[in-house]
């Protein structure tokens, strides 16, 4: 006898807790109405990378001493590392170095704990290609400087001088960004 009305009781308590949902959701999708698109004609506009952006690997031949730390510490032992053992200093040659791109899953060990300054990550990002061989970089493909995006002249970097079509500003906006990463776009222009 009583439990036809806690049934409806129930019922109007979940029909009132569902209805509390779905005008959540619209409230988040009313707010993002008001927003203008974020979009990156990709080719011809590109957003600077942050500082700490793990890219391409660039490399110095002369400053390396082959201790073979970074194979060590490698997850996947990636890097292929050559050398000779010269027995009048005592000290190790290095005759190649190589890494695969296709591979490498970017975690920056080989430079983080690299007892010499001969490795360090660039803002390339663009590594893709039709031949999984041309991902095999040497040691002449890894010590070319990459050509950076604010001195990329084909490349239009988004400017922040338009007030009303303000795209970097909405970008960094929804992101944790270095101070000076901001500074870098707002310089460019």
């Amino acid at each position: 006898m009583f439990s036809t009305p806690t049934a409806f009781r129930s019922y109007g308590q979940r029909a009132i807790e569902a209805a509390k949902y779905i005008g959540q959701g619209f409230t988040v999708t009313l707010d993002h109405l008001n927003r203008s698109p974020i979009t990156v004609q990709y080719p011809y506009e590109k957003i600077v990378s942050s500082e700490r952006f793990r890219g391409r690997i660039h490399f110095e031949f002369d400053k390396c001493i082959a201790c073979e730390v970074r194979v060590r510490v490698c997850p996947i032992n990636l890097p292929v590392v050559d050398w000779k053992s010269m027995k009048n200093i005592k000290k190790k040659q290095l005759i190649s170095h190589s890494i695969d791109f296709g591979v490498r899953i970017f975690c920056g060990n080989c430079v983080e704990y690299r007892p010499t300054n001969c490795l360090s990550m660039t803002e390339e990002y663009e590594l893709s290609s039709y031949d999984r061989h041309e991902s095999n970089y040497d040691q002449t493909a890894l010590g070319r400087l990459p050509l950076s995006i604010s001195q990329d002249f084909s490349v239009q970097i988004i400017s922040t001088n338009d007030s009303s079509n303000n795209v970097t500003d909405r970008y960094f906006e929804n992101k944790t960004v270095t101070r000076s990463t901001k500074e870098i776009v707002k310089n460019t222009d």
